[in-house]
């Protein structure tokens, strides 16, 4: 797989390599061996789902540091335009976001760093979105931005009215998160990127705790 740094520092565009034959298609999406060496090596806790008319706007979401979390999202039925936003103050491009296209097809996939906001909206009825989680749910921890911020201005171009939720147009701007000390700091996120680094580390060195990795020579198509 190609790992290509995204605009906002510590996400990530994941793309496959597709391995195609008569009977159809097999690729890796998922490595801890690739995300390491990145400089983000992360464990795996929760795999959630969510499935969306065409013109549904999910975001912004992200988690309250701590305890943070990491998520891998991918779009294996549908397509969406995916958006990660930097929600970390103090960092470089905080309050920028970037954009891609997610979809079944080119199985291409978004890793999304502590600290970071993401959302997305749904280019094609019940469209499938996977989130690889490196937490699991804790209450009270989700952190929720407007997605239609004016400060952010980001450009859903849904055709017609968005479908959100009242939660997510309730939510604050990010003017208001940051009033309300909602928003970790680039350092503290910066601190927390190192110490999963370390840990990897230290695994690395011979520690039966290490996490299993999955390398070049497992991608072939059972």
């Amino acid at each position: 797989m190609e790992i290509t740094p995204l605009r906002v520092p510590d996400s990530f565009l994941i793309v496959p390599r597709q391995l195609r034959d008569e009977r159809g298609c097999f690729y890796e999406s998922f490595s801890y061996e690739a995300l390491a060496a990145v400089g983000h090596p992360r464990p795996l806790a929760q795999v959630n789902y969510s499935v969306s008319r065409r013109g549904v706007v999910r975001g912004i979401h992200g988690v309250l540091l701590p305890p943070g979390q990491a998520k891998v999202v991918s779009c294996p039925r549908g397509a969406v335009r995916d958006f990660v936003v930097d929600l970390r103050l103090g960092s470089p491009t905080f309050g920028r976001y970037d954009t891609t296209c997610l979809d079944a097809e080119s199985g291409r996939s978004v890793y999304i760093a502590e600290g970071l906001g993401h959302g997305f909206v749904a280019l094609t009825d019940d469209t499938l979105v996977s989130y690889l989680c490196s937490s699991g749910y804790v209450p009270g921890t989700q952190l929720d931005i407007n997605p239609f911020d004016s400060s952010l201005a980001l450009p859903w171009d849904v055709a017609g009215e968005p479908i959100v939720s009242a939660k997510d147009a309730a939510a604050p701007t990010v003017e208001e998160a940051t009033r309300a000390g909602l928003l970790a700091t680039y350092e503290e996120c910066q601190e927390l990127y190192e110490q999963f680094a370390r840990e990897d580390r230290s695994a690395s060195n011979g520690s039966p705790t290490a996490p299993p990795t999955i390398g070049p020579s497992a991608a072939a198509a059972p």
